[in-house]
């Protein structure tokens, strides 16, 4: 490039070779443009080409014309900026398009697969906020009819704890994982909260372990609330759904299986809950290897009746017979069995008022994992 200006009467030569990479835009660089009057520039594009002399402007502005303070790298600020921001405009823009599409199109199909949903789960709701709908739907509504409910759950890849529990055996420090969590969700459903923020007291009512998944790192997440029943404390009232499905026969506390639960009171479906708890503790302790021993997977009760037992099968041995599961022995060998065989026990009293409270439960496995050293 040669270039000659003329600046308060003295002539000034500039020549100069400009990287490819500089030469912006391609085409017609800024670099190689005159400015009428006051700077004669010329590119070329071979060996020595810029020894050319150019007339000198007269360094004269035309009248009216302001003078310009702005060198190369000002215009390509000035022309890059506006461009860089009308890209980010752009590409905001389509960004947002896309979302709207693909949740417009994640509605309609949930409209169509199923017509008589009357409540979707939306991307910003809360198991705190599908807790507070499940506790203002039901028989109390205006209309006295109850609103379908939808859980949509974290996907856990072990499935279920009944799966889980049929391919791994676990460490004393995973079953007291297991056993834990489990306790803590039941404590969390079990209690009332009392404030906007709050929920109300909630049984379960179908607890076993099909209905228990394993997350990643090893704890509980209990799932699967479609018996479950809140308690009214303003009104001591409790909220049954209309309902056909009973709970599986095979957990069924004994006042459920003879029919002498106390409908009226709500603390007895929480002691129907722990009577469960007790028996997936059971299935998880018979999976702990210690010592290199541990049973093989079964079913509570897999001895004393058949696959698919009837509720006058279970009455008959949980109720006539006053049978519980087998807590072997050896158990006693090991702090973290024997804390848990004396819990199971403690679950399966035939009186539900003597049963513990799931937060006592959880306050006990908190302690056993102090002690054992469980990394929570």
């Amino acid at each position: 490039m040669v270039s000659v200006f003329n600046l308060d009467g003295v002539k000034h030569h500039v020549r100069t070779c400009i990287p490819e990479a500089k030469l912006i835009p391609a085409g017609k660089p800024f670099y190689c443009l005159s400015s009428e009057d006051l700077r004669n520039t010329h590119c070329c594009y071979s060996d020595f080409c810029n020894k050319i002399d150019l007339m000198v402007p007269s360094g004269h502005l035309k009248d009216n014309e302001p003078p310009s303070s702005w060198g190369p790298v000002e215009l390509v600020a000035v022309i890059a900026g506006p461009v860089f921001l009308v890209s980010v405009v752009m590409i905001v823009v389509v960004f947002v398009f896309h979302h709207h599409q693909r949740v417009y199109h994640n509605r309609q199909r949930l409209d169509m697969e199923d017509p008589s949903c009357e409540m979707c789960l939306s991307k910003d709701k809360t198991l705190q906020d599908l807790v507070y709908d499940l506790s203002t739907s039901g028989s109390g509504s205006d209309n006295g009819t109850w609103t379908q409910l939808w859980l949509v759950s974290d996907y856990h890849e072990h499935g279920s704890l009944f799966d889980y529990l049929n391919r791994y055996t676990v460490t004393i420090e995973g079953m007291i994982k297991l056993a834990l969590s489990a306790a803590s969700g039941l404590a969390h459903l079990h209690m009332e909260i009392v404030g906007t923020q709050g929920k109300p007291g909630i049984a379960h009512r179908d607890l076993k372990s099909k209905n228990i998944l394993v997350k990643k790192n090893g704890t509980c997440a209990i799932a699967d609330l479609g018996l479950a029943v809140r308690h009214d404390s303003v009104t001591d009232t409790i909220d049954i759904a209309p309902n056909q499905r009973v709970g599986t026969k095979r957990y069924m506390a004994p006042e459920v299986l003879d029919e002498t639960i106390n409908m009226k009171h709500f603390d007895s479906f929480k002691c129907a809950d722990i009577y469960a708890l007790g028996l997936v503790y059971w299935e998880i302790a018979r999976r702990c290897n210690a010592g290199g021993i541990h049973e093989e997977y079964q079913l509570p009760y897999y001895d004393l009746v058949p696959s698919d037992p009837s509720i006058e099968e279970m009455r008959k041995v949980v109720c006539d017979q006053k049978l519980r599961p087998n807590i072997p022995n050896w158990w006693q060998s090991y702090e973290a069995l024997r804390v848990m065989g004396k819990m199971m026990r403690e679950c399966w009293y035939a009186n539900g008022a003597a049963r513990l409270t799931a937060l006592r439960i959880k306050k006990t496995l908190s302690q056993l994992s102090v002690q054992e050293d469980v990394k929570i």
